[in-house]
């Protein structure tokens, strides 16, 4: 790994700039995957030093983020040839929303535990009827999942996931009385 310099420094946008940039041009190359791009490219933005930086770089070849400015007792480290920009492909909601949830499905995520709570509580306390009262959660509910069902693309891999063991379960019993057969 290169020295960094002053690794304790604070860095700038253009230094968190660069990085980003050296890590598009990482992920171009196929060093690193989408989710690895994701990961990093969160680092790089929540980064604080450039010591914090260079751990990000240490298993990648050049090129690595440039370090402007430098110390007064140190000369500024020349940019590397111009990085590549992140590539156009890479969509930015890759790294903000990786679970593909819109706005409504993650509100009605984080609302209908919060409606369950309250009724349970005021079910609990006697303020309120309980009939009447726990019907909201429970419309709610059903309205989330007939809207968004319970995972879509899961969901489907969970089905294929049991037809391949139930398949394979038909294969082995297939098998056994076979040999049980051939005795």
């Amino acid at each position: 790994m290169n020295e960094v310099p002053s690794p304790q420094l604070r860095i700038s946008d253009q230094e968190r700039e660069s990085a980003l940039n050296a890590l598009g041009e990482h992920m171009t190359a196929g060093r690193i995957d989408i989710d690895e791009y994701g990961e990093r490219s969160a680092r790089i933005t929540a980064a604080k030093t450039r010591g914090e930086l260079a751990e990000l770089f240490a298993d990648l070849p050049a090129p690595h983020p440039s370090y402007g400015g430098g110390s007064p007792t140190q000369p500024p480290v020349p940019a590397p040839p111009s990085p590549a920009p992140i590539p156009a492909t890479v969509p930015q909601t890759a790294v903000a929303r990786p679970d593909g949830w819109s706005g409504g499905q993650r509100f009605t995520a984080a609302v209908v535990p919060l409606v369950w709570i309250a009724a349970i509580a005021l079910i609990a306390t006697g303020t309120l009827p309980a009939f009447p009262l726990i019907l909201a959660p429970i419309v709610l509910s059903i309205i989330g999942r007939a809207l968004w069902g319970q995972g879509g693309d899961l969901e489907h891999r969970h089905r294929e996931h049991r037809l391949e063991h139930r398949e394979m379960r038909r294969e082995m019993r297939d098998e056994f009385r076979r040999r049980r057969w051939d005795r």
